[in-house]
C-alpha cells in the first residue's frame, strides 16, 4: 500500500480552486481551508486538514505556498 500524498508543490501558482480541485481528488479524506496569505491562523498540526494559502489581492487569487497536510 502507498503512503498517501501530503503535500501539493505543483499547485504553486495555480488558482485557489483548481488547487483545491487537485488536493480533494487527491486526498478526499482531508479538509481543506482556503486562506488569504497574511491572515493569522490557528498553529498546531492536523493531520486531517490541508491549508491554501492565496494571493488575495490578485483577480486569479493564485496559491503562493505548497499546500501540505497539517
Amino acid at each position: 500500500m502507498s503512503t498517501p500524498k501530503s503535500s501539493w508543490p505543483e499547485v504553486v501558482g495555480w488558482p485557489a480552486s483548481a488547487a483545491v480541485t487537485q488536493i480533494n481528488s487527491d486526498r478526499p479524506d482531508v479538509a481543506i481551508e482556503v486562506v488569504p496569505a497574511g491572515t493569522n491562523v490557528a498553529p498546531g498540526y492536523n493531520a486531517s486538514r490541508v491549508r491554501v494559502f492565496f494571493d488575495a489581492g490578485n483577480a486569479s487569487g493564485p496559491v503562493l505556498y505548497t499546500p501540505v497536510v497539517g
